[in-house]
Order: structure tokens, then sequence, then C-alpha cells
């Protein structure tokens, strides 16, 4: 079922912690996959939590290319969308734009 709204923005504050070797789709897009960790202090209902996760993420096109020569340990804002993973296990963050920070 689709939202009326059709709202599905992500943005996270992380790091480049894997990243996979540059690949092309068969139509010949560049493609490639990443993990970001995230870490921060968030309030859960008055009380303090730490949260710390990994996110499987992957960028096509020119974003792809600038990524996949991107060093580990690269910190940035990462803002796009999320998917169903195509084997349907899970999430995929689908990048659209970053800024390194």
């Amino acid at each position: 079922m689709t939202s009326p709204e059709g709202v599905n923005r992500f943005e996270v504050s992380a790091t480049v912690v894997e990243v996979q070797t540059l690949r092309y789709t068969p139509a010949g897009i560049p493609a490639v996959n990443l993990v970001l960790e995230h870490e921060s202090a968030q309030v859960e209902m008055d009380t303090p939590r730490t949260v710390k996760l990994q996110i499987r993420s992957v960028a096509f096109g020119a974003l792809a290319e600038t990524l996949s020569r991107q060093s580990l340990e690269m910190a940035g804002r990462f803002r796009g969308f999320l998917a169903n993973a195509r084997n349907g296990k899970g999430l995929v963050f689908h990048i659209q734009d970053f800024s390194k920070t």
C-alpha cells in the first residue's frame, strides 16, 4: 500500500566503515555498496540512551563513483531513502546526497 504523502526520507550522520569495489549494473550505471556506522546519544522517555548501529547502504551514478574513492572512517551527513534489500532480508539505505563533516 502506498502512503498518501509518499514520504520516505532518511538522514543520518555516520562514518564509512566499509566500501565495496565499484561495480556496474546491467544498464551500465556505476553502483557501490557501503556500510555506514552511526553512534549518538538519544533521549527516549526522559532516559538517555546510547545508539550505535550499522547501516547497509548503496549509491548509484556519479555519487557511487565519488563514494567509492572515499577513505574508510570518512565522517559525513548522508541523505536518501530506505528500501527493502533485494533478498528481502532487512533494509538498505539508498544514498542520494552526502556532505563531509
